[in-house]
């Protein structure tokens, strides 16, 4: 029976580890015990929320963002999704020419569509 135990024993521990990191997380924060253990003196400059330094918009939730923000944000994405190819395909390539190929169109591929946008102006951000 102990021999059977024995190999999830670490993973007790650590669940247990977990369990006490994680009420004394909440005992210090003052969430579980009373605030005498964090004394909350709520101003107005607290309860502002911080953006940087910069002071927070007064448009509200409704605010209209321009079509360029969510324009450079699909070719951020897009690019992006470059580097999630590239780090896989690194990590196998070996010399092999094999792979060099496919990877070398790819990266063309994508470096005309950013030549593209380049030229169109996507890129190109105005306040």
């Amino acid at each position: 029976m102990s021999q059977s135990v024995h190999p999830f024993l670490p993973v007790l521990v650590l669940f247990l580890a977990a369990l006490v990191v994680g009420a004394a997380i909440l005992v210090i924060s003052g969430k579980i015990l009373p605030a005498f253990l964090k004394p909350n003196h709520p101003r107005p400059e607290k309860l502002t929320p911080y953006e940087c330094g910069v002071p927070p918009l007064q448009e509200g939730a409704r605010h209209r963002y321009g079509i360029q923000f969510y324009l450079v944000a699909m070719l951020f994405i897009l690019f992006d999704v470059e580097a999630a190819f590239l780090l896989p395909w690194a990590v196998q390539y070996k010399g092999h020419l094999g792979t060099f190929w496919p990877m070398l169109s790819f990266f063309g591929t994508l470096l005309v569509g950013y030549i593209y946008v380049w030229g169109r102006g996507a890129l190109e951000w105005e306040c």
